[in-house]
Formats: C-alpha cells, sequence, structure tokens
C-alpha cells in the first residue's frame, strides 16, 4: 500500500490590496496541484489532508471552484481524499454548510469527524459515501480514523480517543500540534500526552505545525509525522523543509519517505542603521545593504520579503516611511510582497548626555515585564510571558483563534 500525507495547505491565503495579490492566492494551489500530480503519477490508494485545506472557513465561491478543480484529477482516478478539519477549516458557531462539509458530500474528499457520547467520548462511525459523513473509513484492511481540531485541551482527549478504537491496523489523522516544536501555537499538547497513541495507532498523521517533525515513543519508535505546511505560509518559515510525506506500508510498517515542495522564495533581513544621524544616510545604506542581501538569488521567482530595520538614529524613525524605502527596493529585489519592521530608536543629546527613545517595541516588552513582575506569583517569568503575551497578540491581529482559546493558552502558562 502506498499513500500521500499532507497538511495545512492553506488555499485562499493571500495579501489583501498587495500589487502580489493574484500570484501569491495562486501559489498555494500551485502546491496543492504537485502534490495530486504525484499522487496520479505513483497510483497511491489515497491521500491524506490532517487539516487546514483552507486558510479560513468563510472562503469565496472562487476559492471553492479553484478547490474543486485542483482535486478532480484525484476523483477523475478513483484516489480517495480523506481529510479533517483544522482550526482554520472551522466556521465557528455556524448554522449551516460548511465548505468542507460541502465538498464531502460533492465526493471530492472523505471528511472525517466522530461523533460525541453523552459523557464526552468517541464515537468514530463508519463513513458513508451518500451523506459523506463519519469518523472512521476502512481501505484494503487499514482502518483510517479522523479527529480534526479540538482546541488547546486536545491531550485531555488522548485517553477517551484510543477507548473508541477496538480495531487493529489503525492510522489516526489528528490536527494537533505538540508543544516542543511548536511553542506558540493554538491547539497543542505535551509530547508524553501524545504517546499512548503509538499502543493504538501505527500510523497517526498529524498537522497544524508548519515545520516538519516526526514524534518517537519514548523507546524511540517513530509513531507520529507531522509534515508541515508544503507552501510557505507565514514569515518566519523562511529556513524550514517544506514538503509531503510519501508513505509506503509493507509487512505492518510504515515507511515514510519526505518529499520536498518548491515554495515560493521568503528573505527575511535585518537592515543595520545604526548611528545614521538623517533620513537621507540612512535610506543610503538601506539601498546599500538591500543590493548586497537581496540581489543574486538563484530563485527567480518575486520573493516574499520581511525587512527588520535595526539600530539608534539620530532622526525619528517615522521619517524612514514605507513610502521612502519600497522605491529602494523595488530598484534590487521587485519582490512579490514586503513587509518592514521599524525598530528603530531615536537617539538624542541633552548637554554632553545621551538619551535614547527608545522604540514602540521594547516600550511594550517594558510594560509587559512590569506590569508581570508587579505580581509575586510570576516574578522570574517576566521575559517567557511578555513574550507569550506579545505571541497572543500577534495572534488576535491575524484573526485565526477564538478569544476563549486564547485564554485557555494563557491559563495553561500561567
Amino acid at each position: 500500500m502506498r499513500f500521500i500525507h499532507t497538511a495545512d495547505i492553506h488555499l485562499g491565503k493571500t495579501y489583501r490590496n498587495s500589487p502580489g495579490e493574484a500570484a501569491r492566492y495562486e501559489d498555494f494551489f500551485h502546491t496543492l496541484a504537485a502534490v495530486i500530480t504525484d499522487a496520479v503519477q505513483e497510483s497511491v490508494d489515497f491521500v491524506l489532508i490532517s487539516g487546514d485545506l483552507f486558510h479560513t472557513g468563510q472562503i469565496l465561491p472562487r476559492t471553492f471552484a479553484r478547490t474543486i478543480e485542483t482535486l478532480q484529477p484525484l476523483k477523475d482516478s478513483g484516489i480517495p481524499c480523506i481529510a479533517i478539519e483544522g482550526n482554520h477549516d472551522w466556521i465557528h458557531r455556524r448554522n449551516n454548510i460548511s465548505w468542507m462539509e460541502a465538498l464531502s458530500e460533492m465526493g471530492y474528499i472523505r471528511l472525517l469527524r466522530p461523533s460525541r457520547t453523552e459523557d464526552g467520548g468517541y464515537n468514530f462511525d463508519s463513513f458513508d459515501e451518500k451523506t459523506g459523513t463519519g469518523g472512521h473509513i476502512e481501505i484494503a484492511g487499514l482502518n483510517i480514523y479522523g479527529l480534526g481540531y479540538i482546541g488547546a485541551n486536545a491531550g485531555s482527549h488522548v485517553e477517551r480517543i484510543c477507548e473508541a478504537v477496538t480495531t487493529g491496523n489503525n492510522l489516526l489523522l489528528f490536527h494537533v500540534g505538540i508543544w516542543k516544536y511548536s511553542p506558540v501555537e493554538i491547539g497543542n499538547m505535551k509530547i508524553e500526552e501524545a504517546h499512548p497513541l503509538a499502543e493504538k495507532f501505527s500510523y497517526v498523521a498529524l498537522g497544524h505545525g508548519h515545520k516538519p517533525y516526526i514524534i518517537e515513543t519514548t523507546e524511540g519508535k517513530p509513531y507520529a509525522y507531522n509534515p508541515g505546511a508544503p507552501e510557505r505560509v507565514n514569515f518566519g518559515e523562511e529556513k524550514y523543509d517544506k514538503g509531503y510525506y510519501f508513505v509506503i506500508v509493507e509487512d505492518g510498517k510504515f515507511i515514510p519517505e519526505f518529499r520536498p515542495t518548491d515554495p515560493r522564495p521568503m528573505l527575511v533581513q535585518v537592515i543595520d542603521l545604526d548611528g545614521a544621524e538623517d533620513a537621507d544616510t540612512a535610506l543610503a545604506r538601506f539601498r546599500e545593504q538591500v543590493q548586497e542581501k537581496l540581489t543574486g538569488q538563484a530563485d527567480k521567482r518575486a520573493p516574499l520579503v520581511e525587512l527588520k530595520l535595526s539600530g539608534r538614529v539620530g532622526f525619528h524613525p517615522f521619517e524612514l516611511s514605507r513610502e521612502r524605502l519600497r522605491p529602494a527596493l523595488d530598484e534590487f529585489a521587485s519582490p512579490l510582497h514586503v513587509e518592514i519592521k521599524n525598530h528603530l530608536s531615536l537617539v538624542t543629546r541633552s548637554g554632553e548626555e545621551e538619551v535614547v527613545k527608545k522604540s514602540l517595541a521594547e516600550i511594550e516588552s517594558d510594560v509587559l515585564h512590569e506590569l508581570i513582575g508587579a505580581h509575586s506569583q510570576y516574578r522570574g517569568r517576566e521575559e517567557e510571558l511578555a513574550r507569550l503575551s506579545l505571541a497572543i497578540r500577534d495572534l488576535v491581529l491575524k484573526g485565526d483563534v477564538e478569544d476563549d482559546e486564547l485564554l485557555d493558552l494563557f491559563s495553561k502558562q500561567t
């Protein structure tokens, strides 16, 4: 038996109102299409998608149409595409059908979702092709179970999941992260909480974290695999391996091969402007460093670029506006999309004394340190909890999570 395991496709992701919006939108469909092409050429038995097929639960109709077009070769080849919902696929507090459910009803995917018992247990009902619903599907003697995103308390559900499975030769799709590898993600569990899964499932197909990793038992036996996102979704992923697993099953053993994809280039660079006395001098140094750091790239596709301006300067940092910097950047790099983070600090002189006015990021960090340290219970953990607070702030700004999940994440750390 052979199958492909992928996750975190994020169809529909783009940069709104950016010149590269259309090209970035297509990146994610091209990546999925390449995985599907491999599946068809290799005549695999099935494809697994471990959550976050879409970037948001409320997608545009054109995104749904493009998804059907991209998945069509699997349907034409008779290759089942078995999927679960990730946190991005959810429609929170919905009272109507989701796009994932619609794909399942139409036969483009088999959406696995267990039902729940009155006492909080799980029922993995057999998948019904007519209704497109169920939590368990059997293919050539392999029992495939699916459990989508269940939030920040995922680890406490492991025992109930295992109790609900009574078959042998089992595989589990589970959209959950592991704290050791995804320390600021919502919906993670501790690595020791995951280990009981190895007793019930020969292969646990993870999703959620965008960096690939493998989980082993305390005896060193691998049992859970996270392929990561096959395309670079967010800045911070520029150094991650990108790909998916091609898995061969022989004599009951699962042998995964990580196959790389071809994501759009992503560049993150620090531009050092320390000591610049005026904006014109800083702009000249900006051009010089951009030319040095961003030209001569082997991949000729327009890159995604994040620039971090650093240093203490003698002018107000706001004088280096995006409008002044972008033409200099386009002269050398022509990025598809650029984000500029201004971490400059203003230095002034009062008589013979040098006065440093902190950047906004430094002020935010200082305020959080002071507030956290004011509580005796948290003294000594100011740095850790300040970083967590800022990470939560960033998650809120991206709009990826619900309020109750954020509160649960914070309570777990405090």
